[in-house]
């Protein structure tokens, strides 16, 4: 694997999504698939894309004749800050936003089949690599990119979020195989509209994807008269890329109100947001950020926190941060933080640092602690020096008793005192210690020591520990991979002869070998489409056989007439591949 840097600085629980990218695996007729979408892409997005978008797909070595090896690429991309890595489909969102974070793209590595040429429901790496790589060569383009990772991975989620992306996983590598029943895509399509419908209230998670699918899958920028393309999910599909553009796919000045609009990853959008720059992207994402526990904290976050029922980080005013699963918090008559719960293993950080001796094996049954100002004082205990905790009787080697503003009360042998490198106390443990609200005990001497974590506020609440590598944090790697296609003997002979094609063009000119593979097409494939178009551009190329020429544009023709469905393709592929406005023969 070509590595880089950005990859080789990436956590271990990020690391365990990556899969090797196995080109023997892409078959010639992916190659010609890869082709005739880049063909089309660079011909019809040169007009309609982001300014950047060609000068990018230079910058990040993406070649049009061939499926790019994305290992490879990583030599080119580390000359803009980036990288890129390969996962099998989609992975879980929480993940895909911190790979951003760190600067590097996630690439499917399959490729979509010829019967999803335009549009596919699944990732692939059309769409990851001609999609998202080209515009990150725009540096504020890529600094948005890197912020909402950075963001969007501490997004807290629903319980349901994650079994909304199983299901919605499972249906994209179902659709995506040609030879799945009718009946299992209609069953798996019922299960996503079931979870969806019971979603419940909408997660900062589900928000904050809704905002990452209108702007870095399917944005539009530019004016709403003359928008330009610059979203991979457009910028990769070729039937898409042009129907955005038509009248009847509404188009609205993007503002956080995006992040309240739902979409359907399995279909083609109905609106369309357009920004008039990039720094617009990072001024709205600052403006959710604002709404989210990461930045609100108190028991709004404490609350998101216990309802994710996932590991999640609690940070003190202090610095101090509680990294474990929150399953219960208690607020004061006056609704303000006053006890935070965890059951579980839980960490102890400061400021994104695991705290030594402080890790999960330290508090394997869970970790509880007060929050807020001990009544009667004016300032919090993490600002006292040490004379002004000796003063209010607060010093080692001394029972000693607290109460907090809340009514937590806390009452024990004060054994030792943890400060930061300021000389501010963050940490406080007691031996003998009893802690109390109102009737109800919340820690009993015969528990051991009590660990009490100093701050007067819960500033920030976030997705996640803040330190996953000490936590040792490990993401669920979906069970369902994606499915590898079987082909039957006929279709194994179709790639035979798309490999031959192939060969051709890459070595020596044949066109006697041509004219025989053309002969057992019309004889055998006689629905292929795709290879008849490579031929003829061969041949008129070489100025061969120029009868073969019309009598497979002809063919052609026919196949349109007889297949609707693909007419807009073959037209297409007559302009790309011959160089000529079709007119029907």
């Amino acid at each position: 694997m070509e590595s880089n840097p950005l990859i080789d600085r990436l956590p271990s629980h990020l690391k365990q999504f990556i899969v090797e990218q196995s080109s023997a695996d892409y078959t010639a007729q992916d190659q010609a698939v890869w082709r005739y979408v880049m063909r089309q892409n660079v011909n019809y997005l040169s007009k309609v894309a982001h300014g950047s978008y060609l000068e990018g797909l230079a910058k990040t070595g993406i070649d049009i004749e061939e499926i790019p090896e994305m290992y490879g690429m990583n030599r080119i991309l580390k000359e803009i800050g980036w990288a890129a890595v390969a996962v099998d489909g989609f992975i879980p969102p929480s993940a895909f936003m911190e790979f951003q974070a760190y600067k590097v793209l996630v690439i499917a590595a399959d490729i979509r089949t010829i019967d999803h040429i335009e549009y596919t429901p699944a990732p692939d790496i059309i769409h990851e690599s001609a999609g998202h790589a080209p515009i990150i060569a725009d540096p504020q383009y890529a600094e948005y990119l890197r912020f909402f990772g950075e963001i969007g991975a501490k997004a807290m989620s629903s319980a349901k979020d994650y079994e909304l992306y199983e299901a919605i996983r499972h249906l994209s590598i179902i659709k995506e195989n040609p030879n799945t029943k009718e009946e299992d895509i209609v069953k798996a399509e019922k299960w996503v509209d079931e979870i969806s419908a019971n979603m419940g209230e909408p997660s900062e998670m589900s928000r904050i994807r809704n905002l990452h699918w209108w702007t870095v899958e399917y944005g539009l920028i530019g004016t709403l008269e003359d928008p330009k393309i610059y979203g991979a999910g457009l910028l990769s599909s070729i039937g898409e890329s042009y129907s955005c553009m038509q009248d009847d796919v509404k188009k609205i000045p993007y503002s956080i109100a995006a992040a309240d609009q739902a979409f359907d990853i399995t279909k083609p959008q109905p609106q369309l947001y357009v920004t008039p720059s990039f720094n617009t992207l990072t001024r709205v994402l600052n403006e959710f950020a604002d709404t989210m526990a990461l930045r609100r904290g108190g028991a709004y976050g404490l609350k998101l926190a216990v309802e994710s029922k996932a590991v999640a980080t609690a940070e003190y005013s202090s610095g101090l941060q509680i990294c474990g699963v929150f399953t219960d918090y208690i607020t004061d008559e006056n609704e303000e933080l006053a006890y935070v719960q965890t059951t579980g293993p839980t960490m102890l950080a400061y400021y994104d640092q695991a705290l030594v001796g402080h890790g999960k094996d330290a508090h394997g049954d869970g970790f509880g602690s007060p929050v807020g100002m001990l009544l009667g004082y004016t300032k919090p205990i993490e600002k006292m020096s040490y004379a002004e905790l000796k003063e209010k009787g607060i010093e080692t080697g001394r029972t000693i008793k607290m109460e907090f503003e809340s009514g937590v009360k806390i009452e024990g042998y004060l054994y030792l005192l943890r400060k930061n490198r300021y000389g501010n106390v963050i940490l406080m443990t007691l031996k003998e210690c009893t802690v109390t609200y109102g009737d109800r005990i919340l820690f009993s001497p015969d528990w051991g020591l009590y660990d009490m974590a100093v701050g007067a506020q819960i500033k920030s609440v976030f997705n996640g520990p803040s330190d996953a590598e000490a936590f040792k944090l490990e993401f669920k790697v979906p069970e369902e991979k994606t499915q590898k296609i079987i082909f039957n003997d006929k279709e194994k002979k179709l790639h035979a002869l798309y490999r031959k094609v192939r060969q051709i063009r890459e070595d020596v000119f044949s066109e006697e070998a041509l004219l025989e593979i053309w002969s057992i097409l019309k004889k055998d494939y006689f629905n292929e489409w795709l290879l008849p178009l490579e031929i003829a551009e061969l041949l008129s190329k070489e100025k061969s056989s120029p009868e073969v020429v019309d009598e497979i544009t002809r063919h052609l023709y026919q196949l349109s007439d007889k297949r609707p469905e693909i007419a807009t393709l073959i037209n297409n592929g007559l302009n790309a591949y011959l160089n000529q406005t079709p007119t029907k023969v």
